[in-house]
């Protein structure tokens, strides 16, 4: 979900780096467009029925507009804009709806469903409209046209090429900003940049991840895949963040000719990933970047669309005409503070991962400063899938694209895309460009051609045959390449996720500020209380430019916890290394001077030189503690977050809490100690900043044996092979600074 658009250096080093056929960049506005739905005219306003919507074109701006279902039963009104559009969303598939205004009416229009898929010639008919390396259009069902840029990695006459897709709202179909294109050109791939309806030149209204932008994604892979310089008529698709999230949604409509998907860096859960963490507005990323959506998805937000609208595309100028419609989204979240099935599980892809049915290769980093490393969470969901492969590694946003885990992702590509035995030697061409552009840094540990001498039944066979989860300790901290490199100290690979051999092992809560192995007595039971005040600390740790969070020698500056506003416990040092990979819950008895209180929980280690290093943090409003019993397990706590189930806190009660620890990894080594924080929101993450409740209240954790307060780890049975800890400040996304103990002792 990148708000931070790729470094220019990386746009430029890539397509200069890229022999590909971009061919004419000119649009073809003069092929008829294939509409498979009829498209009913009033005298004066065009009706176009679509999937589950109507749009109104060409009414009086002013005029108000009736649409009617077939039984008589709803009627909507809407007023027409400045466009002279309007238009009916979230109607009910069915014959019969009649669209009015003033003593005007359609004839019986059909609205679709998301099912209703269309005859295939509405694809086979459009190797005009989309050419053959170049600017063009792909038609969907309901006739929106969505614009598209397509890269050849070379001429035409060479192909058919294996061909891969990106599709989101952020800008793959302008020519000029083609910033990732390269890295599949370069693999022999043809690429097609796709903006989503409402972006760019594409038509329609924006809204994200309405049903109509999804099988909008099932007519872009067909349209492209009946394309005669696509090899094998199958692509695969592509992307990171954004255009990762995306193609969890499209696989799930099932798109015959899809192959394969390559989501990176994205999210399980739209509400508990990354807007409302534990119930929390998060407004440093998440509302800001859903700003800048709405931004550029007004006419001619994107300023390379009225240079091409200027330029002659008549139908890029036209497809802006229903922008206005858009919602806004910013309100939209404002308006909506609590999970609701019917919003919540249409944006969590945890919910519908299990119609995909095509192999997947998943990755993405515990600490991304934007997504934020909750994606793991689904990973079990994915049951329709016949493979899937997922790497996780700590770090921050970018990290997918780092070689380590790119090797193997380009081996995916060449596997189930080009259908051929992996060749990564382009890799060690596009390596050091991504990692000069994105991390500061250009050396990295070459790629080899492992299965090079196999035939490629014998390399799909090994590959396959791999266990699929793989994770990449310390990133960042291998003394084999500059401090900060995306690199691993050293990987360890599983049978699943979560790790079957996973063990729950806890630590309680003590008045000391320690955390007491579980079975052993507690030195002093009791209370700990803070003031909750989320101006003790800064809202983040890193304030620098905005790519730079990416860089190899990012600076952060993580603060203590000052005295009396936070909680700090803390083990003994540890007696043998302890691997940690999974989620975590920190089960506490919460009593508070307020009727409610934010929570901020944190893990760090802190070593024996006396250094911290940040690890992973959780988050929750304590009055949506409420918990889906039949979700939750030991490890990971899953709250409803509906308003129904919201409660205050009693008043002089102690009531249980648990709060969620974001998913990580970590090999703390014998003679570290494990730290557990517990403060108000802030200072713990890059970029994420919080709209908390909490106002200076006094918060009370219980821990003695009638509220045993809490911290339950997932530890797994891996030997570190990397005996020597990474230097203070080298680890990706991890903040390190010199251990304070807080004022309750931990």
């Amino acid at each position: 979900m990148t708000s931070r658009r790729l470094p220019l250096a990386l746009v430029a080093a890539l397509l200069l780096a890229a022999c590909s056929s971009n061919g004419s960049s000119s649009p073809d506005t003069t092929v008829a467009i294939p509409v498979s739905t009829d498209v009913a005219v009033a005298t004066s306003f065009t009706v176009q029925p679509g999937v589950q919507q109507i749009a109104v074109l060409g009414a009086k701006p002013g005029a108000e507009v009736k649409v009617t279902a077939p039984d008589g039963t709803l009627t909507v009104t809407n007023v027409v804009d400045a466009n002279g559009t309007t238009l009916f969303r979230e109607l009910t598939a069915g014959d019969g709806w009649v669209v009015a205004s003033g003593t005007e009416h359609s004839g019986p229009i059909t609205v679709t469903g998301p099912d209703d898929v269309p005859s295939p010639s509405l694809y086979t008919e459009q190797q005009t409209l989309l050419p053959a390396g170049g600017f063009g259009y792909i038609v969907t069902r309901d006739g929106t046209t969505l614009s598209a840029n397509v890269i050849l990695p070379g001429p035409v006459e060479k192909g058919p090429y294996p061909t891969v897709v990106e599709y989101s709202g952020y800008q793959p179909s302008d020519p000029d900003s083609a910033a990732t294109a390269a890295i599949y050109t370069l693999q022999g791939f043809a690429y097609v940049g796709v903006n989503m309806r409402g972006t760019g030149c594409s038509g329609g209204s924006y809204r994200f991840f309405e049903t109509a932008q999804s099988v909008d994604g099932y007519d872009v892979i067909e349209a492209v895949s009946a394309q005669p310089w696509v090899a094998g008529n199958q692509v695969g698709m592509v992307g990171i963040s954004y255009p990762g999230i995306s193609q969890l949604f499209v696989a799930a409509t099932q798109p015959p000719s899809l192959n394969s998907i390559t989501p990176l860096s994205v999210i399980d859960d739209s509400y508990r990933s990354t807007l409302y963490p534990g119930g929390i507005l998060n407004t440093g990323f998440a509302v800001n970047w859903t700003q800048q959506r709405v931004d550029e998805s007004k006419p001619y937000g994107q300023k390379w669309t009225k240079t091409r609208a200027d330029g002659g595309d008549t139908r890029c100028a036209d497809n802006q005409l229903l922008r206005l419609q858009n919602p806004d989204l910013v309100q939209e979240i404002q308006d909506n503070p609590y999970y609701t099935n019917a919003l919540g599980d249409s944006l969590a892809p945890v919910t519908f991962v299990n119609k995909i049915k095509v192999p997947v290769f998943l990755a993405g980093a515990w600490q991304d400063e934007q997504t934020g490393g909750h994606f793991p969470a689904m990973v079990p969901a994915f049951t329709g899938s016949p493979h899937v492969y997922v790497t996780l590694t700590n770090g921050l946003h970018t990290e997918a694209l780092s070689p380590p885990i790119a090797g193997r992702y380009f081996e995916f590509l060449q596997l189930y895309v080009a259908k051929k035995v992996p060749d990564l030697t382009a890799g060690n061409t596009i390596a050091p460009i991504l990692g000069n552009a994105i991390w500061g840094v250009g050396t990295f540990e070459a790629f080899t051609n492992r299965f090079a001498g196999k035939t490629y039944a014998e390399a799909l066979s090994a590959f396959e045959s791999e266990k699929p989860v793989r994770v990449l300790f310390e990133q960042g901290g291998n003394d084999n390449f500059s401090a900060g490199t995306p690199e691993p100290n050293f990987t360890a690979e599983f049978s699943a996720w979560p790790i079957p051999e996973a063990e729950a092992r806890v630590w309680n809560l003590d008045g000391c500020g320690c955390l007491v192995s579980d079975g052993s007595p507690l030195n002093t039971p009791g209370e700990s209380s803070y003031i909750a005040d989320p101006k003790a600390l800064p809202a983040t740790f890193y304030t620098g430019d905005s790519n730079g969070v990416w860089r190899a020698d990012v600076k952060y500056n993580w603060q203590p916890l000052p005295d009396g506003k936070g909680l700090g416990f803390i083990t003994p040092a540890l007696t043998t290394d302890t691997v940690v990979v999974g989620p975590g819950s920190v089960d506490l008895w919460v009593k508070a001077s307020l009727s409610d209180t934010d929570l901020e929980v944190t893990i760090s280690e802190v070593r024996p030189d006396g250094t911290e290093i940040y690890v992973q943090s959780g988050w929750l409003r304590a009055s949506q503690r409420k918990l889906d019993d039949a979700a939750s397990t030991e490890l990971r706590p899953v709250q409803t977050h509906t308003e129904a189930d919201a409660a205050d806190l009693p008043a002089g009660e102690f009531v249980p809490v648990r709060v969620e620890l974001f998913p990580f990894a970590q090999p703390f080594r014998k003679g570290s100690r494990i730290r557990l924080t517990i403060h108000a929101p802030g200072d713990n993450r890059a970029v994420w900043e919080f709209r908390t409740i909490s106002a200076g209240e006094t918060v009370t954790i219980a821990h003695d044996a009638a509220h045993p307060s809490r911290l339950v780890l997932s530890v797994v049975p891996v030997t570190i092979t990397a005996p020597a800890p990474p230097a203070c400040g080298a680890l990706r996304g991890q903040p390190c600074r010199t251990y304070v103990p807080a004022s309750n002792g931990g």
